[in-house]
């Protein structure tokens, strides 16, 4: 098992019960002056999500606001996505597939909404959450669902569409392998009865494309941090 040590201030909050507004003015101002610009700066801030169990509205809002941003905006490629990051990023908020946290959920969907380009296994990846938690009743999806049922709800709707929003055009949404086969998966755990009515218009609209995909190409910069893993310990 590894060891990470966290840097004054950060060793101090992350030592405290509740994280609050003024924790937050310190993150700033001592451990990330100029934000989060490195693997990891990034492995600090999901370290002390981890061991804060309490926190104020304004971290949600700075963790997600600033893994974002260096996830999209200061990793090759800036302003959009690669394969690289995304399985780094899937690999950081999900165990075996299922993303647990409903912050690092937001996470997940406000990276795919500010992104010029975002892979199909990302988008799959997003969706796939639905899926479990109409198939196994599981994950930060699951447990944030207003109302627990088969079908899809209008909540389910709304999740669906922030993930294939930037997809669609002209009455299409146009999507690739993975996500056109969640998709169809989702279909399948739910009878059409049960179903919310934009449901089966979304289906409807959906169209398969099947994009080559781009060659692996080498990069200047890398976030894939290989010292860092759920078996982690914060000291």
């Amino acid at each position: 098992m590894s060891e990470f040590r966290f840097a004054f201030p950060a060793c101090v909050i992350a030592g405290k019960h509740r994280l609050a507004a003024e924790d937050i003015g310190l993150l700033r101002k001592y451990t990330f002056p100029d934000g989060i610009r490195t693997a990891d700066d990034v492995v600090v801030m999901l370290a002390l999500n981890n061991a804060c169990p309490e926190k104020c509205h304004e971290w949600n809002s700075f963790f997600v606001e600033q893994i974002s941003a260096f996830i999209v905006n200061y990793s090759y490629p800036q302003g959009s996505l690669d394969e690289i990051n995304v399985a780094w990023l899937m690999r950081i908020v999900a165990t075996d597939g299922v993303v647990n946290s409903p912050l690092e959920l937001e996470l997940l969907l406000h990276v795919i909404e500010i992104s010029a380009y975002v892979p199909d296994e990302l988008r799959a990846f997003a969706l796939d959450q639905l899926r479990y938690s109409l198939s196994k009743g599981c994950g930060a999806y699951h447990a944030s669902r207003a109302v627990i049922r088969a079908g899809i709800t209008r909540q389910d709707i709304d999740y669906v569409m922030r993930i294939l929003r930037n997809l669609s055009e002209a009455g299409r949404i146009t999507v690739q392998p993975l996500t056109w086969a969640v998709m169809m998966q989702i279909g399948e755990e739910t009878l059409p009865a049960s179903n919310h009515p934009r449901w089966a218009s979304i289906m409807a609209a959906l169209r398969l494309v099947d994009y080559a995909e781009a060659p692996r190409r080498s990069r200047w910069l890398r976030i894939v941090d290989e010292g860092f893993d759920s078996g982690s310990a914060v000291a």
